[in-house]
Parts: C-alpha cells; structure tokens; sequence
C-alpha cells in the first residue's frame, strides 16, 4: 500500500498520468472518496495522459462513458447512484475489460471486494487546503503486482 500526499491539482494529476502511464488493456481502477474527494478530477487527469482528447465527464447518470485513446479505450463508470451488486454485474465491467479497455469506477470502493483485481485509489480532501488530497494506493490480486515496483519508483515523488 502506498499513502501519497497530493499538495495541489497539478501533483494529483501527475499521480493519475503516472498510474496511466502504467495501466494496460484489462486493467480496472476503482476510485473511492467522499463526495469532492478529486475522484472525477483524477479520472480526466488519468485520460488525458492516456491521450483522450475529448471532454471527460463524470457519468453519474449514464453510468458508462467511453473514451478512445489511440491503442486503447477508457471506460469511466461511476457506480454512485447504484443500490446492489446485481445492478454492477448488469454494466458488465469485466466485458468492457476484454476489449482493449481499462475500466475506472469512481465509487466503486463499495462494490471492490465481488471486482475481482484492482488497483484502487483512495483520495481524502485536506479540509484546510482546497486542493490538497491524501492519497492510498493499493493492489488487489496479481494483475499489478509484476508493476508494483514501478508504481512505487514513478510515485515516490508524492510518498508520505
């Protein structure tokens, strides 16, 4: 597990370029934080180094959107306005996996454990500075392990 320290916008959006730097087709990403953690931020952040040149938003209320980005395409799904697990399984994310895609679930810490492997981000707003977040990464199952020893040296940078 790594805990980061993002002092500003620019330093979470290094974070996220870094971590898509490193992510490949069939990666998942599960975003978590409370409401304004810099979730919707770090996802536009993490496209962008990707090379999506469009516009991303949050998909609050269409659930999916999809970005390509050259070698690859960028599935964002915000999983916020769901109430169970059955409701997740009919987005199949793992489908989306399986063609040349990374997935990135904002509010997905909810639904992490029946994901299957993840890298997960956790961000927390420093209440007294705006755009300042506290960061933990961390891996679960084998699919980021081969990588972890690149995602600790690219971020040691922001280490706490």
């Amino acid at each position: 597990m790594l805990h980061l320290r993002a002092s500003s916008l620019a330093d979470t959006n290094a974070i996220a370029a870094a971590l898509a730097n490193l992510a490949r087709a069939g990666d998942l990403i599960v975003l978590a934080g409370e409401m304004g953690a810099g979730k919707t931020a770090f996802a536009k952040a993490f496209g962008a180094a990707l090379g999506v040149t469009e516009p991303i938003t949050s998909p609050t209320y269409t659930l999916v959107h999809s970005y390509e980005a050259g070698r690859i395409t960028l599935h964002h799904a915000d999983i916020y306005r769901l109430t169970s697990t059955n409701e997740v399984a009919d987005l199949a994310l793992n489908e989306l996996l399986e063609y040349d895609g990374i997935v990135l679930i904002e509010w997905g810490d909810v639904v992490a454990r029946s994901l299957g492997d993840h890298l997960a981000v956790h961000l927390v707003a420093d209440p007294d500075l705006d755009d300042a977040r506290q960061i933990t990464i961390s891996a679960t199952g084998r699919t980021w392990a081969p990588r972890w020893e690149q995602v600790e040296a690219v971020l040691a940078g922001f280490a706490c």
